[in-house]
């Protein structure tokens, strides 16, 4: 019976995951921040006769990432498959997005990951064998939009550290795989730092335009259980690579943009906003 540890299972992806991860008879231990938001996580195993794991795991205090990890590995034994999943996303301008919040989107989805990868490293060490999924963004591999530079920068963050940990894992035996979804319903649960913008931020209507044309792509967002498929066909192929579009938005992306610059890039982006979003305020200084 694998072992298998996700963080962020309280909505989304991290939920369908934990629950694909279940009906295969895994044992799961789906980590969320407030143990209260597991309800519909246990209603749905409820229903299909599932047995899970719930520990609270806070993926940015490391007090709560260890004692989630050890409590785990004393009660159930060896860790083979972690699931990084917990995320979040802020958007805002680079000026004047509160620091405190882009502190904690990097903290989220940055050295989140980072504290749970290193709690389960040693064990899967020792044993010469294990799994780590990266949960990233296509944010991470595509150019970054408007106001969305800091959810951008700490999923890039993610790609790098994957790429550094898969080789210096591998020669352990472990595997690292950094999978990106495109748009998937609730995956993330956006917020925005525009309904807070002060009255004479010249970035305030830029910044809510940019939000309403996020919330139109949203509309058309795929199944988080194809995100959970995809995450459990990952941890089960050796043959995986290590940056994986997850979703037909994400590979369609990633296609157009081979061979595209950011100049060329930025004209049919804000084209495409526009289309959905209205035109594009003018700007105040």
């Amino acid at each position: 019976m694998t072992s298998v540890l996700i963080t962020g299972c309280s909505s989304g992806i991290g939920l369908e995951t934990a629950l694909a991860f279940a009906r295969r008879g895994d044992r799961v231990h789906a980590g969320v921040r407030d143990p209260a938001r597991a309800e519909e996580l246990l209603r749905r195993a409820r229903a299909e006769g599932l047995t899970l794991d719930v520990p609270r795991l806070d993926v940015t205090d490391d007090a709560s990432v260890t004692a989630a990890v050890t409590a785990v590995q004393d009660r159930h034994g060896p860790i083979d498959v972690l699931v990084n999943n917990a995320g979040t996303d802020v958007t805002g301008p680079v000026e004047t997005m509160p620091l405190d919040r882009a502190r904690t989107l990097m903290e989220t989805n940055f050295w989140g990951p980072l504290r749970v990868a290193r709690a389960v490293l040693p064990g899967m060490r020792v044993r010469g064998t294990g799994v780590i999924v990266n949960v990233s963004s296509l944010a991470g591999r595509t150019f970054a939009v408007p106001h969305g530079g800091f959810y951008a920068a700490s999923k890039a963050a993610l790609g790098a550290l994957s790429e550094a940990l898969h080789a210096e894992v591998q020669p352990f035996g472990i595997r690292v795989v950094c999978l990106e979804p495109g748009s998937f319903a609730s995956a993330v649960r956006r917020t925005s730092a525009a309904g807070q913008a002060s009255e004479s931020d010249p970035y305030g209507a830029d910044h809510a335009w940019l939000d309403r044309f996020l919330a139109r792509v949203a509309e058309g967002a795929a199944d988080c259980a194809d995100a959970a498929a995809a995450i459990v066909a990952a941890a089960d192929d050796p043959g995986t690579p290590l940056h994986t579009a997850v979703g037909k938005d994400a590979e369609t992306a990633l296609e157009f943009l081979a061979g595209v610059t950011y100049e060329q890039w930025l004209p049919r982006f804000l084209e495409q906003a526009e289309s959905l979003a209205g035109p594009r305020p003018a700007r105040s200084r």
